[in-house]
């Protein structure tokens, strides 16, 4: 069998290769295997923040529109080092370069911001980042190449990108129940779906045993159960499974976003439990409807059950409530961050080899009214969870640094309306001003750019 143009480039490049030399001699062919032609990426292109650039960007031509003669709006940003660059996981060159293609990829870069995806390598190693908005996740692992795989997985990094999804999947968990995971499932949907954002949103209520999203909105079954679904997917149709939740405001201009029912069926076919635990069938269901949402909402149940197992394995990201006059609820988040979520990365690379596994967005303190001794009480309390494991500081201080010793937490405020709204079996956010404000705070805190 003949050697592939991007085996032999790889086989070519020196053992020391500079960054230069990867640029020049791997990265026209890599590019060309991941579907780029030569007018079709840009090298040094400028990020528009200060005079920061990145290696390369690159993007599809369209008719009578040359990437490389119309830089602008780029698909995809190309971070290279050389092969004298330790990029291994964890290594100070790593993390320092997964935080410049993530700084390129950002908001604030503004010539850049418009790629969905980054890539950071130096031959020997690949990674693939996914940008959804505000929210930038390494897509795969940190993929070590060998002459003998390179082919293998650059077809499969031009198969993510060349299929793109339109969703990012969101699970929202915390292992300590009580600490508002369904009324923020129920609000961000809520909206999410209205002006400015005006996205289209699914919420799966995968608590089947206690349904309180179900139940709170008061949704009817749809056609068929989701166990159906689940059971035999080859014959049915998931958008049967569907109810949409509707509302009509003043102007009788409908407004709100679709649920899938909770199914207490789930919890007594022990059959069926036990094919979707060795399929991973929640995150191929949510596969197929990647496409036909913007935002996809998994209301997980508390605890560390098979249930909530199966929504962080199908999640893109994990969105954690908690409380600040709650010590268990913070300790719960680190025991889920350190303990738990590891292990679906095992369970989740079982059948999709190569995926890395869901990134946990920093915790934020949820509809509590307590005083500053208090606030200060809860921070005193991360300190010492975080001085037994510092790998935890970004996930509860993310703007801490060496320079600025920030211990900000986002805070969802306390609002009598998002209570009220559960017992009108309405989201807090479709009823009050207040509550639309207080969320949409939270969705520009997390997941889009103002």
């Amino acid at each position: 069998m003949p050697t592939s143009k991007l085996k032999q480039a790889w086989l070519n490049l020196p053992t020391k290769a500079s960054e230069p030399v990867v640029g020049t001699k791997l990265m026209p062919i890599l590019l060309e295997s991941l579907g780029f032609s030569q007018d079709e990426y840009y090298p040094q292109f400028s990020t528009g923040c200060g005079t920061r650039v990145v290696d390369f960007a690159a993007r599809k031509n369209t008719e009578g529109d040359s990437f490389l003669h119309n830089p602008k709006n780029p698909f995809m940003l190309i971070e290279i080092k050389g092969r004298n660059i330790n990029l291994n996981t964890n290594s100070a060159s790593y993390i320092a370069t997964v935080k410049q293609i993530k700084d390129y990829l950002s908001c604030h870069s503004k010539n850049t911001q418009t790629a969905p995806w980054g890539i950071i390598t130096n031959g020997d190693n690949f990674q693939l980042f996914r940008k959804h908005g505000k929210v930038i996740y390494p897509y795969t692992i940190n993929l070590t190449l060998t002459a003998d795989n390179i082919d293998e997985k650059m077809t499969e990094i031009r198969d993510y990108i060349d299929n793109t999804k339109r969703a990012l999947s969101v699970a929202i968990y915390n292992n300590k129940g009580g600490v508002g995971k369904t009324t923020t499932a129920i609000n961000l949907a809520g909206r999410l779906c209205l002006p400015p954002f005006d996205k289209k949103v699914l919420v799966i209520d995968f608590d089947p045993n206690q349904q309180d999203l179900t139940n709170i909105l008061k949704i009817k079954p749809a056609k068929i159960n989701f166990s159906e679904y689940l059971a035999n997917p080859k014959n049915k149709d998931i958008k049967d499974t569907i109810f949409s939740y509707k509302l009509k405001n003043k102007k009788s201009v409908f407004y709100g976003f679709d649920v899938i029912p909770a199914d207490e069926n789930l919890t007594k076919d022990t059959l069926l439990i036990s094919q979707i635990k060795q399929t991973g069938k929640l995150r191929q269901t949510i596969a197929i409807l990647k496409n036909n949402y913007d935002y996809i909402l998994i209301d997980s149940p508390p605890n560390w059950n098979f249930f909530s197992q199966e929504a962080i394995t199908a999640a893109d990201v994990i969105l954690m409530p908690t409380k600040p006059n709650n010590l268990a609820s913070l300790e719960n988040a680190a025991i889920a961050i350190t303990n738990f979520f590891p292990e679906i990365g095992d369970n989740l690379r079982f059948y999709y080899p190569n995926l890395e596994t869901p990134t946990t967005l920093p915790i934020f303190f949820n509809g509590e009214r307590i005083s500053e001794a208090q606030k200060n009480q809860a921070k005193e309390a991360i300190t010492k969870i975080i001085q037994k494991n510092k790998n935890l500081l970004p996930y509860f201080f993310p703007k801490y640094t060496s320079a600025k010793k920030l211990m900000d937490i986002f805070e969802l405020p306390e609002s009598a309306y998002i209570s009220k709204a559960a017992f009108l079996n309405i989201p807090g956010v479709f009823s009050s001003e207040v509550v639309r404000s207080y969320y949409k705070d939270l969705i520009k805190e997390y997941l889009i750019c103002d």
